[in-house]
Parts: C-alpha cells; structure tokens; sequence
C-alpha cells in the first residue's frame, strides 16, 4: 500500500494513498469567521469551495509553517472534498497495511490517530482522515461551503 508521509511538529504522520486526490502547494485560503479551532477556511478547487483543516493547528494549538515542503492534501471526506494542510509532505512510503500495529494508547479526542509502523527508525502513525472532524463541525463545515459556492455564483450572475 503507498502512503505519503508528513509531519505535524516533530512527529511522523502517513495518510494512504485511496484516501487522496490530489497534493497542492499550499494556497491560499480564505478565512471562516468564527470558525473552529484547526479549520483554516477555505480553497477554490477547480470552481468549487473546499474546506480546508490545517493540521497542526488542529493537533498543536499552531498554524503550520509556510515551509517549501508544506503541503494542501485534498483528500476524500465521506461525498465532499476536504483540504488538509500539512508540513514537509514530501516523502511516500510502501507499506502493507498489516505492518501497522496499535499503539495502545487512544485518545477520545482525537480518533483521527490510527496505527504505528517504522520507517527509517522513527514511528509513523496513520491518519484516519474520515474521523478527523466531529459530525457537529463537519456539518457546519460543509454546510457554509455549499451557502460560500450559492453565493459566488449569484454575485458572478449580477
């Protein structure tokens, strides 16, 4: 299985390859009032307002950094699209899914954090990208995305 490998602070991160459409360079994004913690706004992709979830500020408490390397993953999330920013996204990494064990620590609030593997001696743990968000943001999410494409098309009609 092809994984592609980030990080979020100092920690390995991999998300599987099915679960990806599409890497960007980092965009920009336009800002959601009053959105919640870890949401970034929002992206144009071909025509169409994207979500977007920085990942470090959703894990860390901080914006990722602007590195060369950092990365927007457009990634499936149930029928939509959802953007995720991540830093130093560069490498990919083979894998069996097998090879990924449990790491035997879970955490309620955040069941995005699958299973552990190695690479090059540092642990590496898959991102469950369909559990990132809880169904209350995802709904809100999605929902001002739809009302943000409603909007632009009717001031692009006047």
């Amino acid at each position: 299985m092809l994984f592609l490998k980030f990080r979020i602070g100092e920690e390995d991160y991999a998300l599987d390859a099915p679960q990806i459409v599409e890497i960007l360079p980092l965009l920009e994004v336009t800002r959601v009032p009053r959105a919640p913690p870890g949401i970034a706004g929002l992206v144009s992709y071909r025509g169409k307002p994207v979500p977007v979830v920085d990942l470090c500020e959703l894990t860390l408490g901080r914006p990722a950094l602007p590195h060369i390397s950092t990365r927007l993953i457009l990634v499936r999330y149930e029928e939509n699209l959802l953007g995720l920013i991540a830093e130093r996204a560069t490498e990919i990494m083979r894998r069996d899914a097998g090879s990924f064990v449990e790491s035997g620590i879970a955490s309620e609030a955040a069941p995005y954090l699958g299973p552990i593997t190695q690479d090059g001696g540092r642990l590496v743990r898959w991102i469950k990208a369909q559990k990132l968000l809880p169904p209350a943001i995802s709904s809100v999410l999605f929902r001002q995305a739809e009302e943000k494409a409603w909007s632009t098309q009717e001031s692009q009609r006047c």
